[in-house]
This record gives C-alpha cells, sequence and structure tokens, in this order.
C-alpha cells in the first residue's frame, strides 16, 4: 500500500519526458506505480532558471494531489539534481544529502574531494575571470568549463592563447546563465570556506586527459556503494562529441576493476547516500591506468535502454527503488541481447531544418533493422544552434538505440539506420 492506504505507490518525476516516463511504466516489477511528471524539462532547462520559482511550482503541484506522493526522483542534471533532495527534504522522503549532491554538482570542489582519496585525476585549478590566466603548473592542451555547466555546456578545449582568450570571453559571459541559480543552492548548504570563497560563476581549467573513454553506474544503499555496470564512451574520430555509449564495456577487465574500485572511493568520499550516481573516466587499456573526469549523482538516462536490453531492466529502476528506500538488487545479462549501444548521430556544422525522418520512414527502418530504435532530435523550421543541451562543437540530429549479439552487429545496425534516414538543411 501507498501512503494514502491504497495499492500501489505514486512517484512524482521531476523532469518527466514521454520516452523515459514510457521506460519507467514499462520496467518490470513496477506496474503498480504511479508515476506523475512534475515540471517540464524545458522549464527547467531552458533560459534563466530560478531555483525558489521551480520549488514554489513543484510544491503547489505536489499539494494539489489528494494524496501525499512516496517518492520523488528525477534523472537529469541540474536543476533537476539538485530539486530532488530539496523537495524530498520538504516531504520527509529518501533521497541523497543536498550537500554531497552540491560537492559533486561544484566542479571545483568535486576534485578537491576526489584528491582526497585517489590520485587518478589531472592537475586543475581555478582561472579568474577578470583576469584570466593558467594556474601555474598547468600547461596547454586544457579544459575549461564553468564550475557548474551541464552536457558539456560552455566546455572548451584549448590549445594556445588564442583560443584560451577566445574560450574564456565566452565564458565570462554566459557564466551566470546556471552560476546564479547554483549561488543560490549552494546557500543551502554549510560550504568549506574555499568553496564560499569561490561561489558557483567561477572557472575550472584541468590538463586534458587522453585515452580511451568509459563510465561506471552504481547507486548507494543505506552507505553501501554498489557499481552495477562499466559501459564504454566512444568518441567520434578525432572529436570530443560522443559517438555512442555501450555496454556491457569490452575493456579489459584489469582495467574494469580500477575502474570499479576508484568509483566506490570517490563516492565514498563525497557522502552520496539513498541515489544512484555515475562516474566518468579517461583510462589506458594496457596500462590500467584511470583518470577520473567527473561525478554525477545520478544515473544516466541515456543508459536505461541498454541496461534494459542486456539486464532485463532499465537503470531506472535502482533510482525509484532507492526513492521508496529499498534495495535496487539490480539484475544482470536477463536481457535479450548480449550488448547495446546509444548512438548519437550528429551534424557538425549549423543549419536550419528543412527536412526530418518521417513516422512511416523511422517505422520501415526500425522494422527492417532487428534491435534498432530511432528518436530523431530536431524539429522541421528549428536551427541546430538553438537545440537546447548541446555540446559545444556539435547538434544531435537521430538518438539510436541498438541491441546486438556483439559489437560488430552493433556497428553494422547502426550504420545500416543511419545511411537509410534523409535529413535536409539550409547552412
Amino acid at each position: 500500500m501507498d501512503r494514502d492506504g491504497t495499492n500501489g505507490t505514486t512517484i512524482a518525476v521531476l523532469g518527466a519526458d514521454d520516452a523515459n516516463l514510457e521506460v519507467l511504466r514499462g520496467m518490470p516489477g513496477h506496474e503498480q506505480h504511479r508515476f506523475v511528471p512534475v515540471l517540464s524539462p524545458e522549464e527547467m532547462q531552458i533560459g534563466e532558471v530560478s531555483i525558489p520559482d521551480l520549488l514554489d511550482r513543484a510544491v503547489a503541484t505536489l499539494d494539489e494531489r489528494d494524496a501525499p506522493v512516496d517518492a520523488i526522483v528525477g534523472f537529469w542534471d541540474f536543476p533537476i539534481s539538485t530539486l530532488v533532495p530539496l523537495l524530498a527534504r520538504h516531504y520527509g522522503l529518501h533521497s541523497s544529502p543536498l550537500a554531497a549532491v552540491v560537492t559533486c554538482e561544484h566542479k571545483y570542489w568535486s576534485r578537491l574531494e576526489q584528491q582526497k582519496v585517489t590520485d587518478a585525476l589531472p592537475r586543475f585549478g581555478l582561472v579568474d575571470l577578470d583576469e584570466p590566466r593558467l594556474p601555474e603548473g598547468i600547461d596547454f592542451p586544457v579544459w575549461l568549463k564553468p564550475v557548474k555547466s551541464y552536457s558539456s555546456e560552455l566546455a572548451f578545449h584549448v590549445r594556445d592563447e588564442q583560443q584560451f582568450t577566445d574560450a574564456m570571453a565566452e565564458i565570462a559571459e554566459g557564466v551566470g546563465r546556471l552560476g546564479r541559480p547554483f549561488e543560490w543552492v549552494l546557500d543551502q548548504v554549510d560550504l568549506p570556506p574555499e568553496i564560499a570563497e569561490v561561489g558557483g560563476q567561477a572557472c575550472l581549467v584541468e590538463e586534458a586527459m587522453t585515452g580511451a573513454r568509459a563510465a561506471t553506474e552504481g547507486y548507494v544503499h543505506d552507505g553501501r556503494v554498489v557499481v552495477y555496470g562499466v559501459l564504454d564512451s566512444i568518441p567520434y574520430p578525432e572529436r570530443s562529441s560522443f559517438l555512442r555509449h555501450q555496454y556491457p564495456s569490452q575493456l579489459p577487465e584489469h582495467v574494469q576493476r580500477r575502474l570499479v574500485d576508484v568509483s566506490e572511493r570517490v563516492i565514498a568520499q563525497v557522502g552520496l547516500d539513498w541515489t544512484t550516481f555515475s562516474v566518468e573516466f579517461f583510462c589506458d587499456p594496457d596500462s590500467g591506468d584511470v583518470s577520473v573526469l567527473e561525478i554525477n549523482p545520478r544515473h544516466s538516462q541515456s543508459h536505461a535502454e541498454l541496461f534494459a536490453d542486456v539486464d532485463g531492466i532499465a537503470n531506472h529502476h535502482a533510482m525509484v527503488e532507492l526513492a521508496l528506500g529499498r534495495d535496487p538488487d539490480m539484475p544482470s545479462g536477463k536481457g535479450p541481447y548480449e550488448i547495446a549501444a546509444k548512438w548519437y548521430h550528429r551534424r557538425f556544422s549549423d543549419g536550419v531544418v528543412r527536412r526530418v525522418p518521417t513516422a512511416e520512414e523511422i517505422a520501415r527502418i526500425e522494422r527492417d533493422i532487428p534491435g534498432v530504435r530511432l528518436a530523431p532530435v530536431p524539429q522541421v523550421g528549428q536551427r541546430l544552434s538553438e537545440l537546447p543541451a548541446q555540446d559545444s562543437y556539435s547538434y544531435e540530429l537521430t538518438d539510436v538505440i541498438v541491441g546486438a549479439r556483439d559489437e560488430a552487429e552493433l556497428v553494422d545496425s547502426y550504420d545500416r539506420a543511419v545511411a537509410a534516414m534523409h535529413y535536409e538543411f539550409d547552412d
């Protein structure tokens, strides 16, 4: 029974979109749950963000219900990642401590905590927005990024002084869009002096890492850290933008063990609890050396269907169970495929969309290529550079999910699907 004495449970989903609601409602064993959307992704991720306003609207929506909800979840980045613990605290529900979430969300604070338990990270520092220069001991090439951003927004790979100057100008102009609302969240937390001094509108610099990209996913149940999956994150050749995420990882076992070990240590250090997480890495498949890119205080919704394809249930399962105060006990190897991937079909120049694949064309491709599911991103008439949550170098055209027997079939199915889709643009 849920808290109003009826059968089933009611779960508020912040920033729910149709695709993820479908995944949530289709998870085995979750048929009795009612998933209630609260606020749209557009309300929370487009334009200037106001945390107090979003909180007020979310509380008003939840208080209008005849009965209270049993859990509050969300699987997107800021501000949703911080709204979940704020709302859960308000209603007395399970969630990670706000301070732990903010520690992960503040990229500089996260680095300070990581270095207390591992040396698997690059040299890093802060750049003064008013008088930008590289900190002593850090050399090009570097990555510049606000201490609070998401989806690689305002993140720049910089190789020389001119690129550094240009990137810092863009960061200084745009840092406030997320930095100002993030500072409101920082005010709700007892900050260490070094973070209170930095605030939420600052720029992190770290030396560029090289190697294969990978990620771990896991959860913390009542203080116990569990890693339930290791994934490969494969970029486009000679570019930083992702081509695909694939699960399970094809890296050597000794590298995967190292990824899991470092993940367990940094997650315990930042103090996450009653939540899912993901940790992104660079690694050397031969030596086993790994380096933490960042910690996310949530699992990746982009991986949901991959876990369903391979393990038999989406990773959303862990999020829901933890929010209800239960151990997720994630299954393994129970799905219909041996390997699965989410591919990012991209364009690397701007343009106005004049044609996207029709619903009939999408249905035909999915019928002709087993294991393939397609979701076009832009709409006709949109300018690609105006799409939300894009990285600094490319624009998503299609999300392509593929389940397969092996990596070779995975690649072949994607190539066939992309060849069958037809987009048109005005440059």
